[in-house]
């Protein structure tokens, strides 16, 4: 019996691997201060529907509460995590202006 042809090559079940930095936008201390914005971390853990990530400031869960091991949870798909901007891209130098 024949192979099935497929037109593209199946995708990856996760995009993030445990060891990547990442940035996410989360609650978190800068300066002594509570903000709103995007910061890196390292990918500690994944499964199928979920990324583990960990970091080295406090971070706050969107209620208010500390989150005592640094460490936060995001969907696979979420908008609220991605790959660090290369140093001096189109994008990154948009953001800054």
């Amino acid at each position: 019996m024949a192979g099935v042809p497929f037109i593209n090559p199946p995708e990856p079940e996760t995009t993030f691997e445990v060891g990547d930095t990442v940035e996410v936008y989360c609650d978190h201390e800068k300066g002594g201060q509570r903000v709103r914005g995007w910061l890196k971390g390292i990918v500690v853990q994944v499964d199928p529907k979920m990324v583990a990530v960990q970091f080295r400031t406090n971070v706050f869960l969107t209620d208010g509460w500390m989150v005592p091991d640094h460490i936060l949870w995001y969907p696979q798909n979420s908008p609220h995590i991605r790959f660090p901007a290369k140093k001096g891209s189109r994008a990154e130098l948009a953001n800054s202006e």
